[in-house]
């Protein structure tokens, strides 16, 4: 059998996200507590996102939307992670509230901790991706989207990881 790596590389994209959802998974979260909602986006979808993307890019007059949009078009798969509310029962004071207690009275403001493990999930997802040598570009835009296209269920706040696998990474030397 002869197999042509034109012919593989959404399946190689999708085995790279799917690595990098274990990676989040299993990536350090305070107190043990896990808020995450992970996804893989690819096909279809990837175009279901990029239109989003562009509508609130249209809505809210930013264009860095309509531009991470095509990125997306140009991508074979994009991995979501969203955090969840609530909060760790530290009462650390950090979000600017003494206690938990107190802070829940004021739902606007999340708690520092699933922000941060966001972040570490994010991280080491995107650590993931650069040992399996995928290009790859950390978006809050297509987080954003997917939020308001409900794909993350019960989550604040999301950012995005889309992967391509091509010759040269659609993600820099953007305009």
């Amino acid at each position: 059998m002869i197999e042509n790596e034109k012919n593989t590389t959404i399946q190689a994209a999708l085995e790279v996200a799917r690595r990098m959802m274990t990676a989040a998974r299993t990536a350090p979260k305070a107190k043990g507590m896990d808020r995450l909602e992970l996804c893989c986006v690819s096909g279809e979808e990837l175009e279901t996102l990029a239109k989003k993307m562009e509508e609130i890019g249209l809505k809210n007059q930013r264009a860095s939307f309509a531009r991470d949009a095509g990125n997306i078009r140009q991508s074979q798969a994009v991995v979501l992670l969203g955090s969840r509310k609530g909060e760790q029962e530290l009462n650390c004071g950090y979000c600017g509230f003494p206690t938990c207690a107190e802070k829940r009275k004021n739902p606007a403001i999340p708690c520092v901790f699933p922000v941060t493990d966001l972040g570490i999930a994010l991280g080491s997802a995107c650590s993931v991706a650069a040992d399996s040598r995928a290009d790859n570009r950390v978006m809050y835009t297509a987080g954003m989207a997917a939020l308001e296209l409900g794909w993350l269920k019960d989550c604040f706040y999301a950012l995005s990881i889309p992967l391509s696998i091509a010759g040269k990474s659609p993600y820099f030397d953007r305009k």
